[in-house]
């Protein structure tokens, strides 16, 4: 992406939000289970490495995601059907996403659907999320749950949202499950004078600087 460097230069479309509901948790569930298997495979490369990283990437067949950054890799989605402000969508879709040393950002978006990340490998990776009512948080994805951090991060629909891989890490691999369906007209990534005068100082660390 070009201009000014730091996502709080970055800015959406804000539309109604979407309240994550436990009705789609349940569907998130047998996808961690599945994914699972996926961790406890052998690799040629050490686990943290760059190596790893790049084994990870042709193994699962990811690619560079427009806009956004990163990788991202599809895995599937749900043959169920719900109905959205009239408009049927698959109850849910699931791709792999991942941050690298050469791309440890992704950029500030917004998601009409709710978003669960699931670290698999890697990490940890800084989320910073804007809610529609004005606020924003700051969350760490990652194994550490003594030091705060947590292995899913669950962001709703109608947020924004940037993601930064830590200092040191060498990749940070995801799985995310989107409910419902992700879709092209559903997703924004943009900038904008009216996102930064609503959002800047809404935390310690959303600066114009940052």
């Amino acid at each position: 992406m070009t201009g000014p460097t730091g996502f709080m230069q970055r800015a959406f479309w804000l539309k109604p939000w979407r309240p994550f509901t436990l009705v789609r948790m349940r569907n998130v569930v047998p996808f961690i289970c599945g994914i699972v298997a996926l961790t406890l495979a052998c690799s040629a490369a050490p686990v943290g490495s760059d190596a790893r990283a790049r084994e990870l990437i042709e193994t699962l067949h990811l690619r560079v995601l427009p806009g956004e950054s990163g990788y991202l890799g599809l895995i599937g989605d749900s043959a169920q059907k719900v109905l959205v402000d009239g408009r049927a969508f698959k109850v849910q879709s699931q791709v792999y996403y991942m941050l690298t040393r050469e791309r440890p950002i992704d950029y500030l978006h917004w998601l009409a659907s709710d978003d669960t990340h699931i670290l698999i490998e890697g990490g940890p990776v800084d989320y910073f999320i804007f809610h529609p009512d004005g606020h924003a948080e700051k969350v760490v994805l990652g194994r550490d749950v003594a030091a705060g951090e947590r292995p899913v991060v669950a962001v709703s629909g109608g947020c924004w949202k940037a993601l930064r891989l830590h200092d040191g890490a060498s990749y940070a691999l995801m799985a995310n499950a989107l409910s419902p369906e992700w879709t092209p007209d559903r997703v924004k990534i943009g900038a904008g004078e009216d996102w930064l005068k609503r959002y800047v100082d809404a935390a310690p660390w959303a600066t114009r600087e940052n």
